[in-house]
């Protein structure tokens, strides 16, 4: 198994585990937590597939949904254990934001060469699939946490894009997974945000020249 490929599939299965611990907290049944694992789980590379015009990669491989379902079933006998299940949620939303950024961004480089589309395709990747679960589970968007989020996964794929441009795909990836973990890390462990946008109070029509 390539790098990528284990890449491909250990996001999958963190995301789609991050869907069932959603559905944990929502109380739902065992087709709720299935369903959720799946949407999670291919939600962000069936619509980087879709952008690029190639085939959906769980229509290729039915291990990817296969994947998922495990994940589902496992934290369904699981998840009353935790004592933390939204943090735990995060964190691992984090690992798998991180290894999406790399698996996206390098599919989109290898299909269409550019660096521009593989940083957007990495970006939709990793967070597509997150943004999906909290909207269906109604909880917090992490798009709409104050802390870093999307900024991780454009590190992440500029990062793979000017490795890989020196001809190092092993550590192209693993540079790349690192960096994304770091920042989303850092700002799920020590606050890291980006100044946000402070309005102002609009001018008088007698002030406009």
């Amino acid at each position: 198994m390539t790098p990528l490929l284990l890449l491909d599939y250990s996001g999958v299965a963190v995301f789609a585990a991050t869907g069932a611990l959603a559905a944990s907290r929502k109380q739902l049944d065992i087709v709720g937590f299935l369903f959720l694992s799946v949407v999670t789980g291919i939600g962000g590379g069936t619509v980087r597939d879709v952008i690029l015009d190639a085939p959906v990669f769980w229509l290729t491989s039915s291990g990817y949904v296969l994947v998922c379902v495990v994940a589902g079933i496992t934290v369904y006998f699981t998840a009353h254990r935790l004592e933390s299940r939204y943090r735990l949620l995060l964190w691992l939303d984090a690992v798998g934001m991180a290894a999406y950024a790399v698996v996206g961004a390098a599919k989109g480089l290898a299909l269409t060469g550019s660096p521009v589309v593989a940083v957007i395709t990495g970006i939709l990747t990793a967070t597509f699939g997150g943004i999906l679960r909290d909207v269906l589970t109604n909880e917090p968007s992490v798009l709409l946490r104050p802390e870093i989020y999307v900024t991780a996964a454009l590190a992440g794929s500029l990062t793979y894009i000017a490795v890989d441009l020196g001809g190092a795909p092993l550590v192209s990836a693993g540079a790349a997974f690192l960096v994304a973990f770091i920042v989303r890390g850092g700002a799920l462990w020590f606050g890291w945000s980006i100044p946000v946008y402070r309005s102002r109070p609009g001018r008088r029509p007698e002030d406009i020249p």
